[in-house]
């Protein structure tokens, strides 16, 4: 998990570094050159050159000239290179005699030396306020854009309560009186439904009905079902405050169970729950649907045909 965490960071910076460096190329050769290792060593020789250089866990030897440096849980050692911007997080960057470092160097808990007339022409720098700064900029932003998710989704469940009370009331009854037949289909519906859906698209026959169950259908019955699940919990929980009272429409219980879904989704561990509660509610929906698939036309009793009166 850290190893994908590093990473993940190596790329995001290496990714703002690389959208300039496209746009701004320079045509001469050995450049547009873009080294990477994970859990392994790099070395760039003097005669040599590159865009981007990014090394997570492991060891960095530049004795070349590059744009850009990332080292993420590792070491560095630049020896007479020519480089631009270097970027060390949680990491050792030696600058040896004859380096010299057009920009800046960037660092996050990292340690940076100097020897002999190495020269950094810009700044060296922890990125750790820029990196504080940005967080207080987005955390408003992501606070707003999850209260209205959280809206929507009650918006949906309410318009699922109204327009189709009965199948979703005929739906909940399985997550009561089915619940271990509920919850195997569910799971089996997480892991079969993506299986089939990629042997379809692998046949290129049935790659167009692969991707409309991949990215279409099976998206849409789990949100169905994680709105079933939160009208079944706010039923639940009326249940035991309101008991005896029968609504025919579950707008209070789509409000309340989808609010608790929601507010118990962000709680570590006990957001497990969410995810348990929207299993539950996509079997009911698969297993509903299949029921009523499969159901045969109930039969009533033939009432005889008269015979024809004979003509006179």
């Amino acid at each position: 998990m850290r190893l994908l965490a590093c990473f993940a960071a190596a790329v995001a910076v290496a990714f703002l570094i690389l959208a300039p460096v496209a746009v701004a190329a320079d045509p001469s050769p050995g450049r547009d050159q873009v080294l990477i290792s994970v859990r392994g060593d790099v070395t760039l020789p003097a005669d040599q050159s590159a865009d981007v250089i990014v090394v997570v866990e492991g060891n960095a030897t530049i004795a070349g000239s590059a744009r850009s440096l990332i080292v993420v849980d590792g070491a560095a050692t630049v020896a007479g290179a020519q480089v631009e911007t270097v970027w060390a997080i949680r990491s050792t960057v030696e600058l040896q005699p004859g380096t010299v470092v057009s920009g800046d160097v960037r660092t996050l808990d990292a340690t940076v030396h100097k020897l002999g007339d190495a020269v950094v022409l810009g700044d060296v720098k922890e990125i750790t306020p820029e990196l504080a700064t940005i967080g207080a900029v987005l955390a408003p932003v992501a606070i707003l854009f999850l209260i209205g998710l959280a809206l929507a989704t009650i918006a949906a469940g309410l318009l699922l309560a109204g327009v189709a009370s009965r199948q979703v009331r005929d739906t909940q009854l399985l997550i009561s009186r089915e619940p271990v037949p509920t919850l195997v289909v569910g799971l089996a519906g997480l892991i079969l439904v993506p299986a089939v859906s990629v042997l379809l698209i692998v046949s290129i026959l049935g790659a167009p009905l692969g991707l409309g169950i991949l990215f279409v259908v099976w998206p849409l019955v789990a949100y169905v079902g994680y709105l079933v699940a939160g009208i079944w919990v706010g039923d639940w929980i009326l249940a035991r405050t309101d008991p005896g009272r029968v609504r025919e429409k579950p707008y209070l219980a789509s409000m309340i169970g989808l609010g608790v879904l929601q507010a118990i989704g962000l709680v570590p561990l006990v957001g497990l729950l969410t995810a348990v509660a929207s299993v539950f509610g996509f079997g009911a929906v698969l297993l509903a649907a299949w029921r009523a698939i499969t159901r045969r036309p109930e039969t009533g009793q033939q009432v005889p045909i008269a015979a024809p009166m004979p003509v006179g």
